[in-house]
């Protein structure tokens, strides 16, 4: 009898040890992506003013801008307006703080880069009409890779499709981490 209930015991801990984990991971906080909407119910209206370019890059501002408001046009319901004005029950402002373009490889032959790597570093907050922050990071940095062409005849400036790249991983990161609160 009593080398049945040592059985039974053991076959029974790693079953029980599981549950108890499983029951408390349902408190950490953890959830499936596109599930959690974090913003409060009151946010309807969100204002996009064009954001704050800081950097000699021209232009980079309104393809971040642009980007964000396609993303959360996309996927959320909430109306965006251009304008921070009483209309809007959230604003959202960024500032590209910089912008650098770095070779990564080298052609072993010419001594010419091969691949450079640009980098946007960023700030962003979401603020409610009181001005209470309902999310901010003030360091978003990303990273776009990009090769050179080493023919001249058939030369394409690639920088820019790389910054627009950035720019649509940037408003996925951003309205994901708005939207799910991370």
């Amino acid at each position: 009898m009593s080398s049945w209930r040592a059985g039974c015991r053991a076959s029974w801990c790693p079953a029980l040890i599981c549950l108890m984990l499983l029951l408390a991971s349902e408190g950490c906080g953890y959830h499936t992506a596109g599930r959690a909407v974090q913003l409060p119910e009151n946010v309807k209206t969100i204002a996009v003013p064009a954001f704050v370019n800081e950097t000699s890059t021209y232009h980079i501002e309104q393809l971040l801008t642009s980007s964000v408001v396609r993303e959360f046009t996309t996927r959320a319901h909430y109306h965006i307006l251009n304008d921070p004005g009483e209309a809007a029950d959230a604003t959202l402002r960024g500032t590209v703080l910089s912008t650098s373009a770095s070779p990564l490889t080298y052609n072993s032959t010419t001594g010419q880069a091969a691949s450079v790597l640009v980098v946007v570093s960023m700030k962003v907050s979401l603020t409610d009409r009181q001005g209470k922050v309902l999310y901010q990071n003030p360091s978003y940095l990303f990273r776009e890779q990009y090769e050179v062409s080493q023919n001249l005849a058939s030369f394409f400036e690639e920088d820019s499709p790389a910054f627009r790249r950035l720019s649509q991983d940037f408003a996925r990161t951003l309205v994901s981490n708005i939207l799910e609160g991370f």
